[in-house]
């Protein structure tokens, strides 16, 4: 006789029809129960939402209300056994159920019950990520809003690994579990020394958000790429190039290379040489390097902070011309109001030397011809 005819045997004898009716009658009116449980918690909810009360409560117990129901439907599994009897022909009394039934019975509802846990953790681990984000977005840095979601999935990583790991101890035993474990260990160290790419990446990402050499939007160079940081994953870091493209570069290749960070500098430096020619004279140099500090002075986005002065020289003669050396920063230090700047600037002090009859020199070069008028000799 099959497992299967024997259990169906010990589980019918000396139970009439109705007791199975009552069985799945309490299965039933368990499901109805968690609908109206489910339903005056979401009345619950808006009404204290409305009212903007105990925002914390309602959002726990929305996030709770589905595995509850679940948890509920388990309660009731539980109690619906006590519904199936066995009546033993051999001593003529009616007593529970065989224990190997109950015992399997027991089990399920154990396995129910404990996917209800997982799932009701699993959801606050959605609330705690809102509550996380809230307090990311209250930082400085941008990375922050990105390790949020990375923690949100290794924690639910790990809740699913530890609630399948329960349900299989229930299943198979904690003996069988265990050589599952040594298996999958053995089996992971051959993993693991095969993916070591993949856990140094890893471990770059970690050393990323821990250090925090930029953020989020931050014009860097990297490994010779230049660009803005679009996204920092647990395996690579993406960049947006100037022309558009998206170059992706591993994490283990990012920290042991030199990062620039070009996003966090406090101004953006400006160097130029301003050539005028060497008829304008000492006056004319003169007046040309006043001009100039008054144009900076005048110009708004140029930095005026102590260790970040305008600084106006005429430093140097040059072959062809009179060298000015100008040398300004740009706050705040975003790229094309540089520019912006740069062109303002460079109209103004075109337009003051005009005015002041200061022209600008360029290569030039005078080819001096000796002519000799003496007769030749014979």
């Amino acid at each position: 006789m099959s497992l299967y005819t024997i259990i169906n045997y010990e589980l019918m004898i000396g139970n009439p029809l109705w007791r199975f009716g009552m069985v799945l009658l309490g299965i039933m009116l368990t499901m109805v129960a968690g609908k109206i449980i489910q339903f005056f918690c979401l009345r619950f909810i808006e009404r204290n939402r409305q009212k903007q009360r105990i925002l914390v409560l309602i959002t726990i117990l929305e996030s709770l209300i589905k595995p509850l129901y679940v948890a509920i439907f388990a309660v009731g599994l539980n109690v619906c056994k006590s519904f199936i009897v066995f009546d033993n022909p051999q001593t003529e009394t009616v007593e529970g159920l065989q224990p190997s039934i109950e015992a399997g019975w027991t089990v399920s509802v154990k396995i129910v019950l404990a996917f209800a846990i997982g799932y009701a953790v699993m959801k606050l681990v959605d609330v705690l990520e809102i509550w996380l984000m809230k307090a990311a977005d209250r930082t400085v840095t941008s990375l922050d809003n990105m390790l949020v979601p990375i923690l949100r999935k290794s924690m639910r990583i790990t809740i699913v690994l530890i609630t399948v790991l329960f349900i299989m101890d229930l299943i198979f035993g904690l003996e069988n579990i265990k050589s599952i474990l040594v298996g999958a260990g053995v089996g992971g160290l051959a993993i693991a020394l095969a993916a070591k790419e993949t856990i140094a990446n890893l471990i770059g990402s970690i050393t990323i958000f821990a250090d925090r050499p930029f953020q989020i939007k931050d014009l860097v160079e990297l490994d010779g790429c230049l660009g803005h940081v679009e996204d920092v994953g647990f395996r690579s870091t993406r960049l947006r190039t100037w022309d558009g493209h998206l170059i992706t570069l591993p994490n283990d290749k990012v920290i042991n290379s030199t990062i620039d960070n070009l996003g966090a500098r406090p101004a953006i430096r400006r160097k130029s040489d301003i050539t005028i020619t060497y008829d304008s004279g000492a006056e004319k140099a003169e007046q040309a390097v006043t001009i100039i500090k008054a144009i900076l002075a005048n110009t708004p986005e140029v930095d005026a902070h102590p260790h970040r002065i305008p600084r106006v020289h005429f430093n140097e003669f040059n072959s062809d011309s009179l060298n000015i050396m100008m040398i300004y920063w740009v706050t705040p230090p975003e790229w094309w109001l540089y520019h912006e700047v740069n062109e303002k600037v460079n109209l103004e002090i075109m337009r003051r030397f005009h005015e002041a009859g200061i022209e600008f020199a360029f290569p030039t070069q005078t080819l001096y011809v000796k002519k000799d008028d003496a007769p030749a000799k014979i």
